[in-house]
């Protein structure tokens, strides 16, 4: 992966899986990443093992359920009063050929 130095990441789902090695990959190459998951107890449980690498990125959770659009809303206001711009933003989903399911809000 190129550098990604000064260039800002979502990555969602990056508790696990892809997500996780694309988190991992970009905070490596130097950019700061946000691991936007369900739950901040797997998040944080992430960025730990993460950090644990040699990055020269830097890392930060957030609570992001694409399942709920308040939950989107709030991610998406956080993210604008904390951030700048965005560079990257990696839609990870690891769910092949999920049932049909409706937002909480239907």
């Amino acid at each position: 992966m190129p550098d990604q130095t000064g260039k800002t990441a979502i990555v969602t789902g990056a508790n696990t899986g892809i997500g996780f090695e694309t988190a991992l990959g970009l905070y490596e190459a130097g950019a700061h990443v946000i691991l936007a998951c369900r739950s901040l107890k797997n998040a944080e449980e992430a960025l730990g093992k993460i950090q644990q690498q040699k990055g020269k990125g830097r890392l930060e959770t957030g609570l992001l359920d694409l399942s709920d659009l308040n939950s989107v809303k709030q991610f998406g206001e956080a993210f604008i009063q904390q951030h700048r711009r965005l560079d990257l933003l990696i839609n990870n989903a690891g769910v092949m050929t999920p049932p049909a399911a409706k937002t909480a809000q239907g």
